[in-house]
């Protein structure tokens, strides 16, 4: 790896309360620069996420991260796995990694003026190098094991209306080839022209199902287009994929996957449609006929927007190992106490202790950003380590 100087390490660490002041405005600068000379990358962003502004907040905290680490990187390991996981989800290429410096170094020129100067620049031109190498040399593991490059077409081969918003495509390789393998809690990238920005766009769906060899699954929730950021992929898939229609899937990829190998406890929880990845690995574990305790808690507003409860309920009834909780936030007048949910309002992990709280338990949080860190949070004050808290975050977001 390229190594820095004592003295670009220092000028790197010396701007980062700089950038903590201006790293959005840097990273908004930096994103309409780079799209301007290069608009063929258009169709590797999420552009939704550019008109929240989430992409650019999120760049300008790895920014950050980077320049407050840039003597200790060991600290951004867990980072570094998720990026590169997300990159080759997206096909990231080692040609794109210079464009990007390119435009990153000069937006931090135009934006800082004066205050940036020569030598400085030049440090953050290897610092840059560095992260380049650490990155692409990361990502170059994970394109060597994954089960093929790039995009492949697949063939919608069955859909189902799991809740009011939520809807499975069950697909198959469109080649009449061999379905991968993957771990559970993994996901896949699927690849759609928006016609509404004239782009290519790309977005990252959970694996529903456990690893069958027949088909992949992906469960997506439709996201209402007066939303922020407006759902321009989720409305285009429920609106325009039928039987028969074909998608192009990337392999699978993320890091936030089930450990199988372990025998402890296991407690899974969700928030609306980040049910997805938990029912991958509950469907896993039992397919396995795993002897695991294992919790279900799931949260939603009521039972027409609650994806998988019937699959869920099939499942208690067959195994005794698996408890259930499900929170109702806002019930209706036909959601059945006992039956559909468990508990109204929102989930109270001292309401469910009995089930959950275990000294030697491992804990996978998956949800909106809010309900995760509120989860996390409750976890830790009940005495849970943190270290036994896994999560994943949708979107551009992070917990803390």
């Amino acid at each position: 790896m390229t190594a820095l100087t004592a003295d670009q390490i220092a000028r790197v660490k010396a701007t980062a309360p700089v950038l903590a002041e201006h790293g959005v405005t840097i990273t908004q600068h930096f994103y309409k620069r780079m799209f301007t000379h290069h608009p063929e990358l258009k169709n590797v962003f999420n552009q939704a996420h550019q008109q929240s502004s989430s992409q650019p907040q999120a760049l300008a905290r790895a920014v950050y991260a980077y320049a407050a680490n840039i003597d200790n990187l060991g600290a951004l390991g867990s980072a570094v796995t998720h990026i590169a996981h997300k990159h080759a989800s997206l096909n990231i290429r080692p040609e794109q990694y210079p464009i990007v410096g390119e435009n990153l170094l000069a937006a931090i020129s135009e934006v800082l003026g004066n205050a940036v100067d020569e030598p400085t620049l030049d440090a953050w031109r290897a610092a840059y190098a560095q992260l380049a190498e650490i990155l692409i040399g990361a990502e170059k593991a994970l394109y060597a094991q994954a089960a093929w490059s790039g995009f492949r077409p697949f063939v919608v081969f069955r859909r189902e209306r799991e809740s009011d918003e939520i809807t499975s495509f069950y697909l198959k390789p469109s080649d009449g080839g061999p379905v991968c393998d993957f771990k559970p809690g993994q996901y896949i990238s699927v690849k759609r022209f928006v016609k509404e920005i004239g782009v290519d766009q790309p977005r990252q769906y959970t694996l529903s199902d456990a690893p069958n060899g027949e088909w992949l699954r992906i469960s997506v929730k439709r996201e209402r287009p007066q939303d922020a950021p407006p759902g321009y992929v989720s409305n285009q898939i429920h609106e325009g994929i039928e039987v028969g229609g074909i998608v192009e899937v990337s392999a699978p990829m993320g890091e936030f996957t089930l450990d199988a190998a372990k025998t402890t406890p296991v407690v899974l929880i969700s928030g609306g449609v980040g049910i997805t990845p938990m029912v991958s690995m509950l469907t896993s574990l039992t397919a396995q006929n795993s002897t695991r305790k294992i919790s279900f808690v799931h949260a939603c507003r009521n039972g027409r927007t609650h994806a998988f409860g019937r699959w869920l309920d099939a499942i208690v009834a067959k195994h005794p190992n698996v408890s259930r909780a499900v929170f109702y936030e806002n019930t209706h007048a036909d959601d059945r106490p006992g039956t559909d949910f468990d508990f109204a309002g929102r989930l109270d992990f001292s309401r469910i202790a009995d089930k959950t709280l275990h000294p030697d338990a491992d804990y996978y949080l998956c949800g909106p950003v809010p309900f995760m860190r509120a989860q996390q949070e409750a976890l830790i004050a009940a005495g849970v380590s943190k270290a036994r808290v896994r999560t994943e975050i949708y979107g551009s977001g992070e917990i803390a």
